[in-house]
């Protein structure tokens, strides 16, 4: 019997209500990650460090961003980062001046190229750090860029 995409994703949500209705699988357990309110309640890079589980943060030359010097519309800032530092466990995307400094936070399996392309919101011009914990420390670059219509509600 041809297996259709439609047949086999509805297989795939039944299974999922049956172990869930069952107690085998919590929702939780389905989700990628844990929502953890420090993070977001961070308003400073040594906060969210902290958060984080510590460390003193170096600067470095070896973390690239690609970005627009001057974003036209806040809503959609396009971010292109990559991390040459060897042993990245993790990047994080802040923006200084959002309500919310964290905007995004990506981990890598070991062996894995640390490199990310995603667009963030931004309230108005600001920096945007990127955060990287390796095994070596914590390591951070910053760019400013200008908002000319923000993308917070602003």
């Amino acid at each position: 019997m041809l297996c259709t995409r439609r047949r086999f994703m509805g297989r795939s949500a039944a299974w999922i209500a049956a172990l869930t209705a069952a107690g085998w699988l919590s929702p939780e357990a389905v989700n990628a990650a844990r929502w953890d309110p420090a993070l977001f309640a961070s308003t400073t890079l040594e906060e969210l460090v902290a958060a984080l589980g510590g460390g003193p943060v170096e600067p470095s030359d070896a973390i690239a961003i690609n970005a627009p010097e001057i974003a036209e519309n806040g809503a959609v800032v396009p971010l292109a980062v990559t991390s040459r530092i060897p042993d990245t466990q993790s990047l994080s995307i802040l923006v200084e001046k959002n309500p919310n400094l964290l905007a995004a936070t990506f981990r890598f399996p070991e062996g894995t190229l640390a490199e990310v392309q995603t667009r963030v919101k931004m309230a108005q011009t600001s920096n945007v750090w990127i955060l990287v914990r390796a095994a070596g420390g914590n390591f951070v670059a910053a760019k400013e860029i200008k908002v000319t219509l923000g993308g917070c509600g602003g």
